[in-house]
């Protein structure tokens, strides 16, 4: 991908359609490991904005160790990756488990991860495994679903690897736009409007 894509906020889609999937049975493995979309991760929309939820779904909330992320421990674990886990987060459109696993990179070599950072406090891998064109159910408008599986550690959890996935929405890049009839293709009425980027898990905790 040689273009820099504009971002649709996908939190604000996910409110958006929170309440059609509020009683989608809820595959936490296969949303960490990135075997579904956009359409089933909406479905935690109404956990992420209600704690009770979380609690009924056996999810206990836990303080915030990061303030990027909403934590979560499980009363019963999950198998992610081939490892056991029961620390979870969700920041974003971004869901992880938190495993307790020092070095993340046997596992980003065996999701077979692109690092993109790697130093002795910080490592960061991942791959885009979905880009797909879809329109919007709603208004016809064209969007590139996008899935990307990643691998990293934060400072604010030594000792941890976050291992998950990121579902984002995203406008076409700028130059595949077409103009408006008889408007100019740099008239600001026919530039998407660019949202922060929830594509990278916690960007800004490193």
């Amino acid at each position: 991908m040689t273009a820099v894509r504009p971002i649709r906020l996908l939190p604000l889609v996910l409110i958006a359609a929170g309440s059609a999937h509020a009683q989608t049975a809820i595959d936490l493995p296969a949303l960490i490991e990135c075997r579904q979309s956009v359409s089933e991760f909406a479905a935690l929309a109404p956990i992420a904005n209600d704690p009770l939820k979380a609690v009924a779904l056996g999810w206990r909330p836990l303080p915030q160790g990061n303030l990027f992320m909403a934590e979560y421990m499980l009363n019963a674990p999950i198998t992610v990756f081939g490892h056991s886990a029961d620390h979870i987060a969700m920041a974003g459109g971004t869901v992880i488990a938190i495993l307790d696993m020092p070095d993340p990179r046997p596992l980003a070599k065996q999701l077979d991860l692109e690092t993109g950072y790697d130093a002795p406090d910080k490592f960061m891998a991942g791959r885009e495994l979905v880009s797909r064109d879809v329109n919007d159910a709603k208004t016809g408008e064209a969007l590139i679903e996008s899935v990307i599986l990643g691998v990293s550690t934060v400072k604010s959890h030594p000792g941890k690897t976050l291992a998950g996935c990121t579902y984002s929405l995203d406008l076409p890049a700028e130059e595949d736009l077409p103009a408006a009839p008889d408007q100019p293709a740099d008239s600001p009425d026919s530039v998407p409007p660019i949202a922060p980027s929830v594509q990278t898990p916690n960007p800004a905790a490193a």
